[in-house]
């Protein structure tokens, strides 16, 4: 076969979105190192893929399997029977700094007592 037409595969498959998914596919599997059905003649894979299909040299079923194999989406990891180990210590943050006296002394102010806090140490700065 000099060249491939879709209506030359359309008489195997008739559904052209189907007759694409599965060239698509097989060009797919060629490019994985899958054995040439035919001569490739200088063609790239999608050619040989729609040409295989036409000849019918590879079996469809085949291919509608491969398909649905790679469009299913993998399962969830299982999780771990081992139990996670806290790698940072409690007394630090992420970056291994050690929070300060005044920074746990801020968050136990009320929302008054932070603003006060705020305008004594910018000392009358924060607003003009």
């Amino acid at each position: 076969m000099a060249r491939v037409t879709v209506e030359d595969c359309v008489e195997k498959v008739p559904n052209r979105f189907d007759l694409v998914l599965l060239a698509a596919q097989r060009a797919r599997n060629l490019s994985r190192g899958e054995e040439l059905t035919l001569d490739r003649d200088n063609d790239k894979n999608p050619v040989v893929a729609l040409r295989e299909i036409a000849e019918e040299t590879v079996p469809l079923e085949g291919l509608r399997s491969d398909l649905v194999r790679s469009l299913a989406r993998a399962p969830e990891p299982e999780p771990a029977d081992e139990e996670v180990l806290d790698l940072i210590p409690t007394d630090q943050n992420i970056f291994g700094l050690q929070e300060s006296a005044a920074e746990e002394e801020i968050t136990d102010l009320s929302p008054e007592e932070y603003k006060a806090a705020i305008e004594a140490e910018l000392g009358g700065r924060g607003r003009r």
